[in-house]
């Protein structure tokens, strides 16, 4: 097992990616702590892997609260003495509400920025420091979105806190390569219907368009993404730092 022993913190874990990649890392050999909200659904989570055998916390944890999320990093180095893998996966995307720029509520804004831009910001620092305090490195792989790419989706705040999160991956894998830290980004393209699509104005629609425009035809899933995070906290990806993936089905370059 490639992570045999080592400690992750994965943010956004309730469901989707974060999930997935939690049950992936596990059976890697990680410990695992299951970080986000709602409570109940990282519970679950938590409570699931430990009924299969792996080793997990459930960390009820706002990622917008500075305060939370300390704490969350303070309860995963309780738990297990250290933290080796940290995983900023927790994100929304407000699609009615996160329309054309000049008509955007700046609540809108604020909400989608509080935890896609300023809830990966804070995971960072805490999650960075225990690193830094340890001595021992890690790695840092942030989830983002092929919306990193282009400008192309109708919701710019969305847009613009992905676009963000591309100099926070290059900063990071700069500043704390010499702590033996790497940071390394993955950049997911459009997945398969989930309850965070629940307010799309046309999901019919948009499953019909991406089928169109993805070249292998179909959207992703959360464990079309898990294992390629995973591959990036291994050894086996030892010398990536600074760069981002795209796992898309090819819907970047059609």
């Amino acid at each position: 097992m490639k992570l045999s022993g080592r400690v992750a913190l994965i943010t956004g874990a309730g469901s989707g990616i974060g999930a997935a990649t939690a049950w992936r890392m596990a059976e890697e050999g990680a410990k695992i702590a299951v970080t986000g909200l709602p409570a109940a659904a990282v519970e679950q989570v938590a409570a699931d892997l430990r009924a299969a055998g792996h080793e997990a916390i459930a960390v009820v944890a706002d990622v917008a609260d500075g305060a939370q999320v300390a704490a969350a990093v303070a309860k995963t180095v309780d738990a297990w003495g250290k933290l080796d893998i940290l995983v900023p996966n927790a994100g929304i995307q407000l699609h009615r509400e996160d329309h054309d720029l000049h008509t955007l509520p700046e609540d809108v804004w604020d909400r989608t920025q509080n935890v896609n831009y300023r809830g990966v910001f804070l995971t960072l620092k805490h999650g960075l420091a225990q690193m830094v305090a340890q001595g021992t490195g890690g790695v840092v792989v942030i989830v983002i979105s092929v919306t990193a790419y282009s400008g192309r989706s109708g919701n710019p705040a969305y847009v613009a806190s992905k676009h963000g999160l591309m100099g926070l991956n290059r900063y990071v894998a700069v500043h704390y390569a010499k702590h033996g830290i790497r940071c390394v980004a993955v950049c997911p393209g459009a997945l398969e219907r989930t309850p965070m699509h629940d307010d799309h104005p046309d999901p019919e629609g948009r499953d019909a368009r991406l089928r169109a425009q993805i070249p292998l035809g179909r959207p992703g899933t959360p464990d079309d993404i898990a294992p390629f995070i995973t591959f990036l906290a291994t050894d086996d990806a030892s010398y990536a730092n600074g760069a981002d993936y795209l796992v898309d089905g090819g819907l970047a370059v059609a």
